[in-house]
């Protein structure tokens, strides 16, 4: 099993920077509150100065957005969507530890998270474009369709784990109380860029570490060393 971005992605998206986390032993019965309250204190002071569609994190993806053809202000990144949402009503819902804690890093950073059970990913799962024929599971259990060169996060069997990119994961791999091994992606377009995500992954590890008491392991993946082997 391996993780990767497609070398058109690369290809079409210089820029890019990608930080991997690979965590086993994960529960739910655990608390992360200290370490989700640090971050989301970071991201309410940010937003206190600026509000997120200034954010250079922000507006890389939604010029990323319109270079697929989508309008940055009907489909935004996930990060873009948290930080709204906090704007808006002050705190996010709880939903399991690992969720509200990388949650919690993604608005600190601006910087999209998906966090995949691995359990329900078949082989590879590679960042590409579709074509069109893979299947893609809601949250409320509908299939859908991606479109023809819809940038996707899709498994060995075709199955998307993500559209429109960094817009929404499915509920098929979605983390829940009996998944116990991750597969951690944060990516970014923004200038430095790298030099963030790595941070995002050094500080996501250790309140990993703390929390759960493992070690991740982690990587920051380019065009030259695009592959992470699970």
């Amino acid at each position: 099993m391996y993780f990767r971005h497609a070398s058109d992605i690369w290809s079409d998206f210089p820029g890019l920077s990608a930080g991997i986390l690979h965590v086993e032993g994960i529960h739910r019965d655990a608390s992360a509150d200290a370490h989700i309250a640090g971050f989301e204190a970071a991201a309410k002071a940010r937003l206190a100065a600026s509000s997120e569609g200034e954010f250079p994190e922000i507006q890389a993806w939604r010029r990323a957005f319109s270079r697929m053809g989508l309008k940055p202000t009907q489909y935004r990144s996930a990060s873009e969507a948290l930080l709204r949402r906090l704007r808006k009503d002050g705190s996010l819902p709880r939903i399991h530890p690992l969720i509200d804690l990388c949650n919690a890093v993604s608005l600190a950073f601006a910087i999209p998270i998906a966090v995949f059970d691995l359990s329900r990913v078949t082989g590879h799962l590679e960042v590409r474009y579709a074509s069109g024929s893979e299947i893609y599971t809601t949250f409320s259990g509908e299939t859908e369709h991606p479109e023809q060169h819809e940038v996707i996060f899709a498994d060995e069997e075709g199955r998307a784990h993500a559209r429109r990119w960094t817009n929404r994961q499915s509920g098929y791999s979605a983390v829940g109380s009996e998944t116990t091994a991750v597969l951690v992606v944060a990516e970014a377009l923004h200038a430095g860029a790298a030099t963030d995500v790595d941070r995002l992954v050094h500080e996501l590890a250790g309140a990993v570490c703390a929390v759960w008491a493992v070690t991740p392991r982690s990587a920051m993946l380019d065009s030259s060393a695009p592959r992470f082997d699970i």
